[in-house]
Formats: structure tokens, C-alpha cells, sequence
């Protein structure tokens, strides 16, 4: 194991043992990736791929004074780090360094730069990913040359490193959105329509002075996770999917019991009212055999439903003919009243 690889390993084993004694939550979008960073791909041609995806959406070039070339790739995901750090040094260049800071954002997380210093892995690197047009630096090509995706694998692994390069995903126990961000319109679009050869629904919106290729359906997210690999993602994801499903059906029908219960409780207090006011004024003995039956239960029994009263009537009668005589003795109020 060399220098290089000692140091990062180091540095990953620090940030690790740090984050298990402060006990941090690990967000859902963080466990995607770190099950994703973790997929293991051995075919030249996918990590071509993929990298074509991180060297978009996570990497800088820099021109020193002499006019030589760098390349750094910026991730705050360790497993992300380890797995750019081992794709550069088994294909390109042992000379590839990695270093760790803290990100001037407010959540202050580490930040992870690997680097490559010599100029000619780098042109190898951009060449290989079709990321400069005829070594003109300053001209980067954002849109992917399809020649790079041509089968269905290749397309899943650069979506896989587009993903893992600046990507993310909120907590569904939330909201479902899935998200990659990007500061170039065109790279957007161009990334959307790979995305959504997959029969996905993906769109582009302006945010923030980034562009923002976006899904927020539940089941588009999940095909999403399974493409680029996330199964245990998909199966957190689904499990609340479903419970969120249940818990939204349990309370419409909760809301829509109440909301009857209500209309049934405030029509009971409107017939028993109605009753008592023609006994006080009239007597229940004047009104016809047939509503004085209906109007004695609905006192005795309050809380009863029109069906319930009905089914106490001998011979029973439906709840519409127990609807039809309770108006009878609500027109019979009214008329009383002199509205």
C-alpha cells in the first residue's frame, strides 16, 4: 500500500471514528450513497461511464503557471471519495492525492478533494470522458457523447456517478424528491433526457443559480434507487412509502367518519329540538299515528341512526321513508314557529 493510500484511509478512519462518537444522525440521502458508493463495478467501459458523471458534476479543472493541467474531484461523502481515489489510482495515475477540510457551508461537513497533479492522466482522464474538444480545456463539453452509453448498463452507470457526484434525496418520511444539481442548462437537459430513457418523468427547473434535474413521485424515486443500484434504499423507501399510504388512508376515512358522525349527531339535535318544541306547543298526540311513532323513538333513542330507528318500528320501515317522515314533522315545527 503506498503513501497516498495510507493517508487517505487515515483520514477516512479519523472522519469515521468522529462521526461514531458524536453519535450523528446519518441522513437517508447519505445511506443511498453509501450503499451506492459501495457498488462494485469491474468492467472498463461502466467506469468510464461513471466517471464521465462525477468529472460533470463534481470536478474542476485547474491551469497552473506553468500551463499544466490538474483535476480535483470534490465529494463530502467518504465512500464516495474512497471509490473516485480507487478508480483513479487502478486506471490512471498512482500520483493521485486526497485531502479534507471543513465546507464554509453551515453544517460545517468535511469536505473530501482528490486530486490528481500531473497533466497527462488528467488529458488521458477528459479524453477518455469527452469532457474537452481537441484538448481545449477552456471549452468544456458538458452534454455526454451517447458513443459513451451505447448499451443499457453504461447509461445506469454514468446516472449512477451524476448521482453520487451532486445529487440527493430527501427524507420520504417527509416528502419524495429526488434531485441532481448542475450550474449548466444544457448539461441539465442532456442529463434529463438519459434519465428518462428509462421511461422516468425527470424535469428541469432554475433554483438558486443551479439547475436542478428533479423526480417527486414516489414510484419514479424508487425505479430511480433500483437503477442506480440503491436495493436497500428501495426497500427503506418503500417501506414508508407504504406506511405513509396506510396512515393517509386511515385518516380520510377517519376524517370522512367524523365528518358523518358530525352531520349525523348535529341532524339528531335538530330533529330532537324540533319534536320538543311541537310537544310544548301542539302536543305529539296531535300529530298522525305515523310521525307520532317516529317522533317518540328519536327522543327515547338520540343517538340512534335513521336506519336503527327504523328497524325499532313494527313493521320496520327504511331510512328513507324515517327521512321522509322526520321532514314532515320538521315542516310541522316550522309551521308552528311561523317561519
Amino acid at each position: 500500500m503506498g503513501l497516498h493510500e495510507v493517508l487517505f484511509y487515515s483520514i477516512i478512519w479519523v472522519t469515521f471514528s468522529q462521526f461514531r462518537q458524536r453519535g450523528e444522525f446519518v441522513s437517508f440521502s447519505s445511506r443511498v450513497k453509501n450503499e451506492v458508493a459501495r457498488w462494485k463495478v469491474n468492467d472498463f467501459s461502466l467506469i468510464i461511464a461513471e466517471l464521465a458523471g462525477f468529472v460533470r458534476m463534481c470536478g474542476r479543472i485547474q491551469i497552473r503557471s506553468n500551463n499544466e493541467l490538474s483535476f480535483s474531484f470534490f465529494t463530502e461523502n467518504a465512500a464516495i471519495a474512497r471509490r473516485i481515489f480507487t478508480f483513479i489510482k487502478n486506471y490512471y495515475t498512482e500520483n493521485v492525492t486526497v485531502s479534507v477540510s471543513k465546507n464554509t457551508t453551515l453544517k460545517r461537513n468535511n469536505l473530501y478533494r482528490i486530486e490528481i497533479p500531473e497533466s497527462s492522466p488528467v488529458k488521458v482522464l477528459l479524453d477518455d470522458v469527452r469532457f474537452v474538444r481537441d484538448e481545449n480545456v477552456f471549452i468544456p463539453v458538458y452534454p455526454l457523447d451517447r458513443s459513451l452509453i451505447s448499451s443499457l448498463e453504461e447509461r445506469k452507470a454514468y446516472i449512477r456517478g451524476s448521482f453520487l457526484g451532486s445529487g440527493s434525496i430527501s427524507n420520504p418520511e417527509k416528502s419524495y424528491h429526488l434531485e441532481f444539481n448542475t450550474e449548466y442548462e444544457d448539461h441539465a437537459k442532456d442529463l434529463s433526457e438519459i434519465i428518462n430513457s428509462f421511461g422516468l418523468q425527470s424535469k428541469v427547473s432554475f433554483r438558486k443559480e443551479k439547475y436542478i434535474v428533479y423526480l417527486k413521485e414516489g414510484e419514479q424515486i424508487s425505479d430511480m434507487l433500483s437503477l442506480i443500484g440503491s436495493y436497500q434504499g428501495v426497500l427503506k423507501f418503500e417501506d414508508i412509502r407504504i406506511f405513509k399510504d396506510m396512515r393517509n388512508h386511515v385518516n380520510r376515512q377517519v376524517n370522512c367518519e367524523t365528518a358523518n358522525l358530525s352531520k349525523t349527531v348535529n341532524a339528531s339535535m335538530r330533529q330532537a329540538a324540533n319534536i320538543k318544541f311541537i310537544e310544548e306547543y301542539m302536543g305529539l298526540e296531535e300529530l298522525p299515528t305515523s310521525l307520532y311513532e317516529v317522533a317518540i323513538l328519536r327522543l327515547e333513542h338520540p343517538d340512534a341512526s335513521l336506519k336503527e330507528i327504523g328497524e325499532l318500528l313494527d313493521p320496520p320501515l327504511g331510512k328513507s321513508g324515517i327521512n321522509h317522515r322526520l321532514k314532515k314533522i320538521e315542516e310541522i315545527a316550522i309551521q308552528l314557529r311561523g317561519e
